[in-house]
């Protein structure tokens, strides 16, 4: 097939060739989107989408050079988005391998539907279909745990998506970041005066979601919340003005007496019109060792619209609700945000307590996160060859705490071993970004595998071996050791 593609490439292209070459080309059958969708496992065919072309891969799943998991990600979607994460599928060998596999095309007369002008979400920006969507309205997803530990950075069209509103529309060039000073002075900026009156300053920072892991604590007791896998975690090189020149350029000191909080208001508002908020102690914000941003780029980009275009606030090594996105206003306060999500959310409580006995006002806000990790390869319930086993993962600490080791057991935690740590060294108190992990070990044919991981950040903090103590009724801060049950064929 290789050869004779290549012989048709080749062709004459006189008027005579060409139309003996159209009338000996094959004739094939429509297909609706929908119906391509309905093909999205070996047991029923894989189909995919390149253009306007139709594909059934199903053959080529287990011959595929990054694995059938990667492949079945786009399983009865479009390849493009996928492709797009990796260079070599623009090579022209790749399109004339998948040529080989043409069952169909697209119907030509499919149109998206027209949005609902009523839709507070109509709105919202384009999203990638690998995502695995929580919510749509408003829209949380996250990165499919295959792709998560692929990269240190995460893509941005992969990076979670946390949002708690529809998300704004914002005209840059007539936005304006308001910075309530002291004494009642204001200052405005604009994106453009954000950019050239504070020095630009980078940090490579993983942002996590509270409820990260959260379906696994959803197995002990119901909990409320979004059914986060353990997704909601990614790592971006961000960059921006330092919230602390911006504060000290507004006229604050650089230190206050008593408790203060940095307040942050976003431009995302209920129908009511509160906008989303939250805050930080002042220590934090005006620690010149604490890497705070107001970030306005991401992994080298403009942000994009659902991570907070123009500007959003980046708190590294605290809880990903405290950066709030579409930054409109900042102010210092005696008094932590009155916001919904810093008094009544985003908050821990004992196993004992449940709906009926909740009072929110007990409990401090969560800002630093404790330690934490993944296992991102092999998926729970995946059968794995005998021979050598990749166990691939993630593993992250609050408050700047560097990974200083994750184990990996193979047998529920009765024995384990050291996981090798990939990633540069950060400064002491500063390791704002995850570490990648793998460990290759032989395994036999025809056992069961419970794989276990556990991570220790540089104060010696780990994980808890189950779920069920540190179960509450927000499901959050789900760290117990994660356990992934696999087989090995044979």
């Amino acid at each position: 097939m290789y050869l004779m593609s290549r012989r048709y490439a080749a062709a004459p292209r006189c008027p005579q060739a060409q139309a003996a070459h159209a009338a000996a080309a094959p004739s094939y059958p429509r297909y609706t989107r929908e119906e391509v969708g309905r093909h999205r496992s070996p047991e029923e065919r894989v189909w995919v989408t390149h253009g306007t072309d139709v594909f059934d891969v199903t053959d080529f799943v287990e011959l595929h050079p990054g694995g059938p998991d990667k492949i079945l990600l786009a399983a009865g979607g479009a390849l493009e988005p996928f492709w797009a994460l990796y260079a070599v599928h623009g090579e022209p060998h790749v399109l004339e391998l998948l040529q080989q596999y043409k069952v169909g095309e697209l119907s030509p007369d499919e149109a998206p539907a027209a949005p609902d002008a009523q839709d507070p979400f109509a709105g919202d920006p384009p999203r990638h279909p690998g995502l695995r969507v929580n919510s749509q309205k408003p829209f949380n997803a996250e990165p499919p745990a295959e792709l998560l530990a692929e990269r240190f950075l995460t893509p941005n069209e992969l990076f979670f998506t946390r949002n708690h509103l529809p998300v704004p529309a914002v005209e840059p060039s007539s936005y304006r970041l308001r910075v309530d000073g002291p004494g009642g002075r204001t200052l405005s900026l604009s994106l453009a005066e954000l950019r050239s009156r504070f020095p630009k300053h980078e940090v490579t920072a993983t942002l996590q979601c509270a409820g990260n892991r959260r379906s696994e604590m959803s197995r002990v007791r119901p909990v409320k919340g979004l059914p986060w896998d353990i997704g909601a975690i990614s790592t971006a090189r961000w960059g921006g003005a330092r919230l602390r020149d911006v504060l000290l350029h507004a006229g604050f000191p650089e230190e206050l007496q008593g408790e203060w909080h940095v307040c942050f208001e976003g431009l995302d508002a209920d129908p009511g019109g509160a906008p989303y908020g939250a805050s930080i102690p002042y220590g934090r914000a005006l620690s010149p060792a604490a890497d705070v941003l107001l970030a306005y780029e991401m992994n080298g980009t403009e942000l994009p619209r659902d991570h907070g275009f123009p500007v959003r606030v980046v708190v590294p090594g605290v809880v990903g609700a405290r950066s709030v996105k579409w930054l409109r206003r900042v102010a210092v306060s005696p008094d932590e945000s009155p916001s919904h999500w810093q008094q009544n959310d985003y908050k821990g409580f004992s196993p004992c307590v449940d709906w009926d006995t909740v009072d929110y006002r007990t409990a401090p806000a969560i800002q630093e996160l404790p330690v934490q990790s993944a296992v991102t390869q092999p998926r729970p319930g995946a059968a794995v060859p005998p021979g050598e086993l990749t166990v691939k993962g993630y593993a992250w600490s609050g408050g700047g705490r560097e990974v200083v080791r994750v184990d990996v057991s193979l047998d529920g935690g009765r024995t384990w071993k050291v996981a090798r740590l990939m990633g540069d060294k950060a400064p002491p108190g500063r390791a704002w970004a995850w570490a990648l992990w793998e460990l290759t070990v032989p395994v036999e044919a025809g056992t069961e595998l419970e794989i276990v991981c556990k991570a220790v950040d540089s104060s010696y903090n780990v994980q808890p071996d189950s779920v069920a103590p540190i179960w509450n009724l927000r499901g959050v801060l789900s760290t117990a050791w994660h356990r992934v049950r696999v087989s090995v064929q044979g």
